[in-house]
Order: structure tokens, then C-alpha cells, then sequence
């Protein structure tokens, strides 16, 4: 797969089938990540691959708890509107019961920590494409990067007192009958573009 056509084929994908993604693959992705662009070469995002399902089952639990104690207010992002809707019935699986949840932190003070932790998220996804995987860009664990409860289980698994999370990015095999992800390019509603 060239790159273009990894590009344009690229989807989300947010039905996984329960199976283990090999971790040759998954090493893969991530080096993908770690080969992304950073401002002034400095490298400073921080992975975090889990794999266990019992630790990204503690994360469902703690995303939904806050999310729960918020209040949907008028002109919010519908998705982080949707977020807190849904904590509130109960029952809500930010991660969509992907087999990986890649978390990337960055230093919270650095000026370029979310357009580093862009292109890594970016390189992840392309990766996985080409490996015959789903991905999806996940922003719940951002929105809640201030969270005490979260904050502390994150250090527990060792983010850095100086560190927020600024993305995250769901693999696995998409539950669909060949096992593939879907690749049919969606329309273009937006994005768009002036020659001058």
C-alpha cells in the first residue's frame, strides 16, 4: 500500500473483534509513533501501550465516573456532549472494547505537546492500516487530563507528575465479516481548500 492510498483508505474503526492483536504488530505501531515529527526533534511524548484488559477496564471506569459528575451545557462539542450523556445511563465504553489503548502524554508545559502528540497519533493510525488493523483517534482521556482520580491511576501506571494526556488511539481487528477495516473514503464535507 502506497502512502496516499493508505491515507485515503484510512476509516475509524469502533467495533473490534475480542481477539489479541499480535505484538509484533503492535511494536510496530508504535514505532510508528515514535518516528512522528516533534518540534525541534525533541521527543518528549510519552507511550503508554495497554494491553490488560483488567487496567484499560479501570480507565472505562474511571472516564465514566467523571464524565457522570458533568453537565452538558449549550454549544458543547457534541462527542464530549455524547460522553457525558451516555456516563450518566451508564454502561459507557470510551475505548470501544479495542484489544490496545495507546495513551500519549506530553509535558504539560511544553508549547508543541498536543501538535507532537498529533502527528504521532497520525503515523499510529496510518501504521495500522497498512498492518490490516482498525484504529481510532480517542479524545475522552484528554478532555479529562485534569481529573484527580485519573491523574493518579496514570501516575500509577508512571506518567509523570509533569505530564497530561493529549491523545489517545484505540487497535484491534475490526469486527467486520473479512476481518479488514473498512477503507471506502468517505465524502469530503469540510476541510476546505483556496488556491491563490
Amino acid at each position: 500500500m502506497n502512502t496516499f492510498d493508505c491515507i485515503y483508505s484510512r476509516r475509524s474503526t469502533r467495533r473490534y473483534k475480542q481477539v489479541p492483536v499480535e505484538l509484533e504488530k503492535v511494536q510496530k505501531v508504535i514505532e510508528a509513533g515514535r518516528f512522528a515529527p516533534s518540534g525541534g526533534n525533541n521527543q518528549s511524548a510519552h507511550f503508554f501501550v495497554i494491553l490488560k484488559k483488567d487496567v484499560i477496564q479501570k480507565l472505562v471506569a474511571l472516564v465514566e465516573k467523571a464524565f457522570a459528575k458533568m453537565e452538558v451545557t449549550e454549544g458543547m462539542y457534541k462527542s464530549l456532549r455524547n460522553s457525558i450523556l451516555q456516563s450518566k445511563k451508564g454502561g459507557y465504553v470510551f475505548c470501544y472494547d479495542a484489544p490496545v489503548l495507546i495513551i500519549v502524554a506530553n509535558q504539560k508545559d511544553y508549547g508543541n505537546n498536543m501538535a507532537d502528540t498529533a502527528c504521532a497519533i497520525q503515523n499510529m493510525m496510518l501504521e495500522a492500516n497498512e498492518l490490516d488493523l482498525g484504529s481510532c483517534w480517542i479524545n475522552q482521556l484528554r478532555w479529562l487530563n485534569e481529573d484527580p482520580d485519573l491523574l493518579a491511576y496514570l501516575q500509577e501506571l508512571g506518567m509523570h507528575e509533569d505530564e497530561r494526556v493529549y491523545a489517545s488511539v484505540i487497535i484491534g481487528y475490526p469486527e467486520t465479516e473479512d476481518g479488514l477495516p473498512l477503507r471506502k473514503a468517505l465524502d469530503r464535507k469540510g476541510n476546505e481548500v483556496t488556491w491563490v
